[in-house]
């Protein structure tokens, strides 16, 4: 089978949502990392407050409740991490049983296609999984660093190295959230890639709605009210 015979077994609209989902993917990425100035996303803000956090760090006696919390979100990237290995170990081990695949989604009546069309839907939804995973490990690593780098930071307030080493922490936590959260976004759209399998009507409308829960948790959450409102006594 030549590659043309192989384009031919997906139809423009299977192209066309896989696109969309690619598309959308990449968009909500930059949204929320370049917002506008009038319409800060949820992770532009908390990187904020990570900048601040680490300024408060340098004057806190003892620092173990900074520590805790670089170590549980440790933890998070090593269990979001994997969670996503094991998924893509099922998702390999699913690719040497295309044809079973294939003979449940005819008694389910979703359609019958050759098991190639079901290996290159399967490994969409892998591809998105190893990015995933990529970026959890890395951002597992940078927290690593953070923590370092935190724990040399002079407990003198007066020392001038100080504050730049507190920034110093304050920006791989950022860029260590950043990944983090890249991660979290390709496990979303790894999700809405499996709705490929009921076909490409399925997969538009996985992508949107995924685009959507996306955009709301950044945009338009209840989160994102409670970190504009400003606590009491602190209004000008």
């Amino acid at each position: 089978m030549t590659w043309i015979d192989r384009a031919l077994l997906f139809s423009t609209l299977d192209y066309a949502a896989v696109v969309l989902l690619l598309c959308a993917w990449q968009w909500i990425g930059w949204r929320i990392e370049h917002p506008s100035p009038d319409r800060q996303s949820v992770s532009m803000m908390m990187d904020d407050f990570r900048r601040c956090w680490m300024q408060e760090m340098v004057t806190r006696q003892p620092r173990m409740f900074d520590a805790q919390v670089v170590a549980a979100m440790r933890q998070g990237s090593t269990f979001f991490a994997s969670t996503t290995m094991i998924a893509i170990g099922g998702g390999l081990a699913l690719l040497g049983n295309t044809e079973r695949l294939a003979g449940v989604a005819s008694d389910l009546a979703i359609g019958s296609a050759p098991a190639l069309v079901w290996e290159i839907k399967i490994l969409v939804v892998i591809l998105f999984l190893a990015n995933a995973f990529l970026k959890y490990v890395w951002a597992h690593r940078l927290f690593g660093y953070c923590a370092v780098i935190m724990a040399a930071v002079p407990n003198d307030p007066d020392d001038p190295l100080a504050y730049p080493r507190a920034a110093q922490a304050a920006e791989i936590s950022v860029t260590a959230a950043r990944s983090f959260n890249r991660g979290l976004r390709g496990t979303y759209f790894a999700l809405a890639s499996l709705a490929w399998i009921l076909g490409p009507i399925a997969l538009i409308l996985g992508a949107l709605i995924t685009l959507g829960v996306l955009y709301r948790r950044e945009f338009a959450s209840q989160s994102r009210s409670i970190l504009l409102t400003l606590p009491p006594n602190t209004e000008t």
